[in-house]
């Protein structure tokens, strides 16, 4: 095209319609996107600056993604908490109950050992003993000897121990009273039942002990050991994601894209043996000193509770605020971005109204220019 050669006129038409078009391009390209910087080429000083700002805005978004799941996790504890506070308060209602209920009596028998003399020849006393309807045991006793009158003291002791070796239970005990001349035959276990038959030098032993019936004591008893292994199990199932701060395990959340501004949420042993609950035993005994132990273990287990309950409380507060201005700092973030590469639209349509009333013109004048020329031909 070199060849041709144009009128000075028509050339400088010519550059300023195709300066005209390129705006027009661009002017169209702006309107297309929405954005009057699309490239490093347009403006490498705002393109960089806008690429910076959203980056920054999209790893907070990702942030954000974790701090909705660290309050989830804390949700998740919190109701956890809520429930086993529910269960801790069941408990203290059965030890209450217990307290309230009569114990059952040890059972026992007085054996009248009035007529009870030792015997100065050595020998041997056989009695027989069955525990809970099983074999037959003999009992078997060295004659008790004493100076005059008979030995009640020395006798309780050597059938007393006879009666431990023999069954292995050391809840076997036995009595002496020299007063009144009488034995006191008892097991301080209440499940078991015993009968004791024979003579010990002329004296009459047969006695029975009857296992105690389950009354309201060791009823509440089972019931509040049954909460306690609901516990554990709650206390297990209050993971979220594979995070559970009841069993002992740390949440940790970011805040901002390089890890320095953080929380750290400590977990809890809400299981039986974090909150140092007692197991139910021995509460159908008269002295209540295993109810109160319970009983103030279960105090003392609820304030720990109350005070986890306020702990997560206070974490979740902080999570949300967090939360809330991560998303306000992410939409200024975008805000500024736009603000360097977004176009007025208002502004680039006046543009390209513009410019095609240039384009029109442009064309108009290089057709004038072109006239000149046209005048040639009228010469032929």
């Amino acid at each position: 095209m070199s060849d041709i050669s144009l009128t000075a006129s028509m050339r400088s038409n010519l550059l300023s319609l195709q300066n005209t078009q390129s705006l027009m391009d661009m002017t169209q390209e702006r309107l297309s996107t929405g954005k009057k910087v699309n490239s490093a080429i347009d403006n490498p000083t705002s393109y960089y600056a806008a690429s910076s700002l959203n980056n920054r805005a999209s790893d907070l978004n990702a942030l954000l993604d974790s701090m909705g799941q660290g309050i989830q996790t804390i949700q998740a504890a919190n109701e956890g908490i809520e429930s086993i506070t529910s269960f801790v308060e069941q408990a203290k209602a059965l030890i209450n109950t217990a307290r309230d209920s009569t114990a059952s009596s040890i059972n026992k028998v007085e054996v009248n050992a009035k007529d009870f003399a030792g015997v100065a020849d050595a020998g041997k006393e056989t009695l027989q003993l069955v525990v809970n309807g099983g074999e037959v045991m003999d009992v078997e006793l060295d004659s008790i000897t004493a100076a005059s009158g008979g030995d009640l003291e020395e006798l309780a002791a050597a059938l007393q121990s006879k009666l431990r070796d023999l069954t292995g239970d050391d809840k076997f005990k036995v009595d002496a009273d020299e007063t009144t001349r009488k034995l006191t035959i008892y097991n301080e276990n209440k499940d078991v039942s015993w009968s004791l038959s024979g003579e010990i030098n002329g004296v009459d032993m047969t006695s029975n002990g009857a296992a105690t019936i389950p009354n309201a004591r060791t009823s509440s008893q089972e019931q509040y050991n049954e909460i306690l292994r609901q516990i554990n199990q709650l206390a297990k199932d209050s993971g979220y994601k594979g995070v559970n701060l009841l069993q002992g395990e740390d949440l940790r959340v970011n805040f901002n894209e390089d890890r320095t501004s953080t929380l750290l949420v400590s977990g809890k042993n809400a299981d039986v043996e974090g909150l140092q609950l007692l197991q139910g035993a021995d509460w159908d005994n008269a002295d209540n000193k295993a109810l109160e132990n319970a009983l103030n273990a279960v105090d003392s287990a609820i304030n720990t509770l109350r005070n986890w309950a306020s702990e997560l409380g206070n974490n979740y507060s902080i999570l949300e605020t967090r939360e809330n201005f991560t998303e306000k700092l992410v939409n200024v973030l975008t805000e500024g971005a736009d603000k360097l590469i977004l176009a007025d639209m208002n502004e680039e349509s006046a543009n390209m109204l513009a410019l095609q009333t240039r384009q029109q013109l442009a064309i108009n004048s290089l057709s004038l220019a072109s006239q000149a020329a046209q005048g040639v031909l009228k010469l032929f």
